[in-house]
């Protein structure tokens, strides 16, 4: 008898570890790699996500991401590639977490949860000094061609048929990054390129002959984005960012990198 409630009581330990297990007792057991925080990216984003000479990454995501896993007993891994595929590897399964300037949309909604907001960037215009064709933010529905990075909101804006406030997708043309769509102004294949302000800050910087027009094209507010459904690693996620925000962790992230005035 006494070793047939022995072996009961070692199956109910067994029962309920597994049920622990699988309720998710901590962040390790949420994410795609245990111990780990993947989060996927294109480094192509000034002062947001950059490749460092080394070969690392930089930028105000990236250090928040890693003060996130930092709270989160987790080891940050950042995964680089393409804007578009950014987004669909939190939406497949393949990272936990996509950081790369990301604005919360109705289309986006769709398909991923977000958290809270934790930088607002701004959609502006480049164009050549003198450029013959945008000299406002008005001469965009009649310029020839509007250059954007694939998969951005600026390129959904501008997409937007006239009727819905944008100029129809015959004069947008995607480029992979915001860097091959300022050379293709460069080259003369566009008018201009709407993309987000801080990347446009330093690609005006390294590009004598380009500048930034007045007149805002967009405001928003950049969130994180969470596999759809991953409830528990969204609020995990959203509750590290907010007292990363409350004690001024962010901010001093963001002033490092970004300099008003």
């Amino acid at each position: 008898m006494k070793k047939i409630l022995t072996a009961l009581l070692a199956l109910l330990a067994l029962v309920m570890a597994l049920s622990l297990s699988a309720c998710g007792g901590g962040s390790g057991d949420l994410t795609v790699e245990k111990g780990k925080l993947h989060m996927s990216t294109n480094a192509e984003f000034p002062p947001y996500e950059m490749v460092k000479g080394d070969g690392g990454f930089e930028g105000i995501d990236v250090e928040v991401a890693g003060l996130i896993a930092e709270k989160l007993g987790l080891e940050l891994v950042v995964d680089d590639m393409g804007f578009t595929a950014a987004l669909e590897a939190v939406q497949n399964g393949r990272s936990d977490i996509a950081m790369a300037g990301i604005t919360v949309n109705e289309d986006r909604l769709a398909n991923m949860d977000f958290t809270d907001s934790y930088a607002t960037g701004v959609q502006v215009v480049i164009i050549k000094a003198d450029s013959p064709a945008v000299q406002s933010i008005d001469d965009l529905a009649s310029a020839a061609l509007i250059g954007t990075q694939e998969g951005t909101t600026g390129y959904i804006y501008c997409s937007y048929p006239p009727e819905e406030g944008g100029y129809g997708e015959d004069h947008v043309v995607a480029y992979e990054t915001g860097a091959v769509a300022v050379q293709a102004l460069l080259a003369g294949q566009v008018d201009c390129v709407v993309i987000d302000n801080q990347p446009a800050q330093e690609y005006v910087k390294a590009n004598p002959g380009l500048e930034i027009l007045d007149t805002e094209f967009a405001v928003e507010d950049y969130a994180i984005a969470v596999k759809k459904g991953n409830t528990q690693l969204l609020e995990q996620v959203n509750k590290a960012l907010g007292e990363l925000i409350a004690d001024g962790s962010v901010q001093k992230v963001v002033d490092k990198y970004i300099t008003v005035g």
